[in-house]
């Protein structure tokens, strides 16, 4: 049998070679970099047996009828599934796959740390002010930041990401881990010495806290307001999981207000889009103690290359006839 897979839009080059290479796969690519329009979307999948979609598109009910009833899996190039409508796919027999991979966790807990050394140490801000030509002389009170060693640092979510931020920090810096989830992580406890904590416990001791936890309807606005209003005010927020785990109206108002001493976004409530309502003159932009990142927490070539792999993979698993290694569940 020969599967028609669309690929919504170009990835790393291994995965494409790896399905190139099956003579039962007959294989169209969405071209160039920029996300596939819904209307060429809709249009594109139809007749298609696979989709390999990207973060960015909403895998949904349209899709699946404009695709038609010959559809039998979505391979997702992301971790996170939360652009597919799992009880609708679940409902018409579509298999789910998704791309995780240890590499995928070590970028992010890398890029993870980077925003929290460029917020402790006011990194934008001294290049915003020394390309404006704004530095004369040194000074002893000059972009006074804080340092990382020594201060407590709060994780959201003890998974893969969050474990990997906590050995790095826990190793290099000195620093203090409490953490919260479901359930406790024994080995995360007995590896750094961190202690499990709720969350207005981890909330209000953190001078660092780093959210690592999936978008789900239980963590949508995790953080709003009440949270914030716990946080120290020379605490920083960091998010490189989902934009909408944080209240984005609340977070501008805590920044502005200074509830909080400043966040790291690598992610957005209503991304693309930097702030959810344009009117107020995207103020998320305009705020110094706002570090701002387009979703490239996972963006290294060896992280990226490797996604490619697992969703190949997962799909030439699914058409030999056997269960793809890194099937969602319902």
């Amino acid at each position: 049998m020969k599967y028609k897979l669309l690929i919504t839009r170009d990835i790393p080059d291994e995965g494409i070679k790896m399905l190139k290479a099956c003579k039962q796969i007959d294989l169209e690519i969405f071209p160039g970099n920029e996300k596939i329009p819904r209307r060429e979307l809709l249009k594109r999948v139809k007749g298609q047996d696979i989709i390999l979609s990207i973060l960015t598109e909403k895998m949904d009910r349209e899709v699946f009828d404009a695709a038609g009833p010959q559809l039998k899996m979505i391979a997702n190039y992301a971790v996170g599934f939360d652009n597919i409508d799992l009880k609708e796919a679940a409902q018409r027999g579509l298999k789910v796959s998704n791309a995780p991979h240890p590499m995928v966790s070590e970028s992010v807990a890398e890029h993870t740390i980077a925003l929290i050394f460029a917020l402790a140490h006011r990194i934008v801000e001294s290049d915003d002010f020394t390309r404006a030509l704004k530095y004369q002389a040194w000074g002893p009170k000059l972009l006074l930041g804080t340092d990382v060693m020594g201060k407590t640092v709060g994780i959201i979510g003890s998974g893969a990401i969050g474990s990997a931020v906590v050995r790095r920090l826990y190793d290099g810096f000195g620093v203090k881990i409490v953490y919260t989830d479901l359930k406790h992580n024994p080995e995360l406890e007995k590896r750094t010495k961190a202690k499990f904590r709720t969350l207005p416990q981890l909330l209000k001791e953190s001078d660092f806290v780093s959210l690592h936890v999936p978008l789900l309807p239980s963590t949508r606005h995790l953080i709003s307001t009440k949270q914030l209003k716990m946080m120290k005010k020379t605490a920083f927020l960091i998010n490189t999981a989902r934009g909408p785990i944080v209240d984005e109206i609340a977070l501008i108002k805590a920044l502005k207000n200074g509830d909080i001493a400043g966040a790291g976004l690598d992610t957005y409530e209503c991304e693309p889009l930097i702030d959810c309502n344009p009117k107020d003159k995207y103020e998320l932009r305009q705020l110094p103690n706002v570090v701002l990142t387009p979703h490239t927490a996972s963006a290294t070539l060896e992280t990226r290359q490797a996604m490619s792999r697992v969703a190949a993979k997962n799909i030439l698993t699914f058409i030999k006839g056997k269960r793809p290694p890194n099937l969602v569940k319902s």
